[in-house]
């Protein structure tokens, strides 16, 4: 039967790439890109020649319905975006919901997803954490802020090198300087980087290293009066 194929693609290394989803992309009736040009040389380097079409942020509430009857019809589909598992701060969602509403097959291969190496190698607790994601740039960004100051839960977000900076020193406002943070870069590419610390210290470590790439924040949860008096007694 045919069905949407939710594929995650590699954040960096080509390695990364797992053997199921070069053949699901192969057989693929098509593949949803969100830039065909980025898909295009992942597509080139595992000699895949399948039809794409661009399916991004701005045109996906227009053709979701269109691209699920499709696969009512007998297409399968493989939905990818330019890096990691679509859906995770990606286009994808609108797609996978117009899908389960029109009753249409979705799968999710598993696979890349920044933030999992990224909690991992931050050596915060990562048995329960809680994904922000981007946070708003402007309207509620704030009160998310002051909303997260008491979330116990190691918290991720994703952030522009560009604006790295700005949002520790934000998060040194609301949280305090010395919470706990980790800062990873380039995952899987050649500079990739995690560097970790109190906020205070990240902020200025950044503040002489220029950040670049793509960034994921893990920032420690707030600890209760418990914890840190066992960590006094240690």
């Amino acid at each position: 039967m045919a069905k949407l194929t939710v594929v995650p693609t590699p954040v960096g290394n080509l390695e990364d790439m797992t053997f199921r989803a070069i053949r699901i992309l192969k057989e693929a009736d098509l593949i949803l890109a969100e830039d065909t040009r980025t898909t295009g040389i992942l597509l080139k380097h595992f000699e895949i020649q399948n039809k794409m079409q661009s399916h991004h942020k701005f045109n996906e509430h227009k053709t979701v319905e269109q691209i699920a009857a499709r696969i009512k019809g007998g297409e399968n589909i493989a939905l990818v975006s330019d890096a990691g598992t679509p859906a995770i701060s990606d286009p994808g969602f609108m797609l996978v919901r117009e899908c389960v509403r029109q009753g249409v097959d979705v799968e999710c291969l598993p696979g890349a997803t920044a933030f999992v190496p990224a909690l991992v190698a931050s050596g915060l607790p990562n048995e329960k954490f809680c994904f922000e994601g981007f946070l708003p740039q402007k309207k509620g960004r704030q009160t998310r802020l002051k909303e997260l100051a008491s979330e116990y839960r190691t918290i991720i977000f994703y952030e522009s090198p560009f604006r790295l900076v700005k949002t520790l020193t934000q998060f040194a406002e609301f949280f305090g300087t010395d919470r706990q943070v980790s800062v990873s870069r380039e995952i899987s590419k050649i500079h990739e980087e995690t560097v970790r610390g109190s906020l205070e210290e990240i902020i200025r470590h950044f503040t002489v290293n220029e950040p670049r790439g793509e960034i994921v924040i893990v920032l420690a949860g707030l600890k209760d009066k418990k914890e840190k008096e066992t960590e006094k007694d240690v």
